[in-house]
């Protein structure tokens, strides 16, 4: 698209074409997880702004427009074409256009009379936003319209809730498009999962039927990494797990993800300035606001993001030990280099150390990259260790685990509660929800009012545990309650060698947990279906297949194969709990693919807000 849809040519010597980039607010969080601004100047990318921003007119030069098909969007693009602010314009919408909005654009370009310098209009279908290879969401934007929330709302009209379904099902449907592949379908009963995946089957229907303008036959298919097998789309609704997004977590990313200010994969730091050396008196210093990106360029993050947090601080630790040798080396180089001040001898060096001169010069800059991504790290992890200190979180995880595994808790879970010490209000509220979503015995009316005072004076807010308690009286009915595997993390030696004294981190006090693996619900239902498992949980899922003319719900599944490639999806939400887990699960797996979708990504804090306006009356 960048490339005026033309696919791009690697090692062409020329210059790339100069061009501006126009987005919108949903363009802008497709493209900032995938391309860095150097990234987008290497493929000619010289400005990019909003569509909605005061645009100085560029005469000379071609402009790319990436937006949704909004009115407003269109409107402001008709204004562009009137004010002739750019030389040729090339039309890229996110969604499909409709037929009457293309009309009004083709007015304007007549009465503007810029019809030639309309070059290209696209329906690109990229309305999703991708965060890692095998993880997307749906939208960053207006999220709130198709989250947890907005599906689950006890007031919520039909028309309202075909709007939600709509929205989530075009940006499934654009996601196979991208993908080039028709899925095969499955989805629980009786939920939203249900609904999207009717719809969605329609619309895949329909596609492939208009033969001209199918979007699945020629070029595209077979182009994906899904020619020889379809792939299987396995819809699930939130509400089967609801415990799993309210888990405390030991994994880094999903730490990072829980405990800091962290989305579209940039994380946002408040860095504490110190308070010595300043004068008595003085105002305190602001906080600066650091921010960083953590992306699969970034090797250590792609090597530890699901690691559990100690290894992670062990590794951070190594790392700078194995920098700190390389690091005269680095000043060696730079006094090579004349850069240690400005050194008039260094100028007369310079022709005797040639050779050094072209060594220093490939291996200067790697250094540094290697340092930065070193000090990234240090500060990241830096940032959640204080978290996991002062709220104790390695407790909460730990006792969780138990919890959701059924095993003996060596605590009482009113002692937790009541420890002025451990925790945040939020982190007593996510516990006590976790065991009332998974026990089997629902406390007494006695027990419940004790719990409830408890947390009340521990200041937390009770809103969350009224829907809560209407959800398991209804899930009760529906079906009996997930369980979480039977193992639980093993405490470690605490005083393992991350605590040895040239450490940044200090970790006393931190149970240094190691997680043992064990399949979260949503894990547990993909392996079910993917490995053509017979089991209650899953047996009566529905199945579609878009292909087959006549889809009809008793369309018994014909391939008994298992599947290679999964897409798991969830409707109302996911996390990077799941996410990891299903990761985990899929490396014990030869040549098996899968992806982790969700309509929104949410951490604990968030989600627990949407319980409370669920419960509020």
């Amino acid at each position: 698209m960048l490339n005026f849809n033309v696919p791009h040519v690697k090692n062409s010597t020329g210059e790339p074409v100069w061009k501006v980039l126009i987005y919108d607010r949903f363009g802008q969080d497709i493209i900032s997880p995938l391309l860095s601004v150097k990234e987008l100047r290497d493929m000619g990318i010289t400005l990019h702004l909003l569509l909605h921003s005061d645009r100085d007119p560029i005469p000379d030069v071609p402009a790319v427009y990436f937006v949704m098909p909004t009115e407003e969007n269109i409107d402001r693009m008709c204004q562009d074409l009137r004010n002739q602010l750019y030389e040729s314009y090339y039309l890229n919408f996110i969604s499909a256009i409709s037929r009457s909005k293309l009309e009004d654009i083709a007015n304007a370009a007549l009465a503007a009379s810029a019809v030639t310098q309309v070059a290209k209009v696209f329906d690109q279908y990229l309305n999703f936003i991708t965060l890692e290879d095998d993880m997307f969401v749906l939208c960053n934007q207006n999220k709130e319209l198709i989250s947890y929330r907005a599906i689950n709302r006890p007031d919520i009209t039909d028309t309202e809730m075909e709007t939600v379904m709509d929205t989530i099902v075009d940006s499934l449907f654009c996601f196979f498009v991208t993908l080039g592949a028709v899925p095969i379908i499955r989805c629980s009963r009786g939920t939203a999962a249900e609904m999207v995946a009717v719809k969605l089957d329609k619309k895949l229907r329909e596609n492939l039927r208009d033969a001209r303008n199918s979007l699945f036959t020629g070029d595209t298919l077979g182009a994906g990494q899904f020619s020889f097998q379809r792939p299987l789309l396995v819809l699930v609704d939130r509400n089967i797990d609801l415990a799993t997004p309210l888990h405390h977590t030991w994994t880094y990313q999903a730490l990072v993800h829980d405990v800091l200010d962290f989305h579209l994969n940039r994380v946002n730091l408040e860095e504490s300035s110190g308070v010595e050396n300043s004068p008595a008196g003085a105002r305190p210093k602001r906080k600066s606001k650091k921010s960083y990106d953590l992306t699969p360029v970034d090797k250590f993050w792609q090597k530890h993001k699901g690691s559990p947090f100690p290894e992670v601080a062990e590794s951070v630790q190594q790392e700078l030990e194995s920098y700190r040798a390389q690091e005269d080396e680095v000043k060696r180089l730079k006094s090579i280099m004349g850069l240690e001040g400005e050194d008039e001898g260094a100028i007369s060096m310079l022709s005797d150390n040639t050779a050094k001169l072209t060594s220093a010069v490939s291996s200067l800059p790697e250094l540094l990259e290697k340092k930065r991504l070193i000090d990234l790290h240090t500060n990241v992890a830096t940032a959640v260790l204080e978290h996991i200190k002062a709220r104790k979180l390695d407790v909460y995880f730990e006792y969780e685990e138990k919890i959701m595994s059924k095993t003996t808790l060596d605590k009482s879970l009113l002692d937790i509660i009541s420890d002025p010490d451990a925790g945040t209000p939020e982190d007593k509220m996510r516990l006590f929800l976790i065991y009332y979503i998974s026990t089997q015995q629902v406390p007494s009316e006695a027990d419940l009012e004790q719990y409830k005072k408890a947390l009340t004076d521990a200041g937390c807010n009770l809103t969350p545990l009224q829907y809560i308690k209407q959800w398991k009286a209804f899930a009760k009915m529906a079906s009996a309650p997930t369980s979480y595997g039977s193992t639980t993390a093993k405490p470690m030696g605490l005083l393992s060698r991350v605590m040895n004294t040239g450490s940044q981190f200090v970790m006393e006090g931190v149970k240094n947990l190691v997680l043992k693996q064990q399949n979260l619900p949503v894990t547990r239902i993909l392996d079910n279906l993917m490995e053509m498992k017979s089991n209650p949980e899953t047996d009566d899922y529905r199945y579609f297949d878009p292909k087959m003319l006549r889809g009809n719900d008793s369309s018994v599944p014909r391939n008994k194969n298992p599947f290679q490639e999964a897409i798991v999806f969830v409707v109302g939400g996911g996390n990077y709990i799941e996410y990891q887990n299903l990761v985990d699960y899929i490396k014990g797996k030869q040549g098996k693919h899968i992806l982790y979708g969700c309509s929104e990504l949410f951490n604990a804090t968030q989600f627990i807000k949407q319980l409370s306006q669920l419960g509020q009356k």
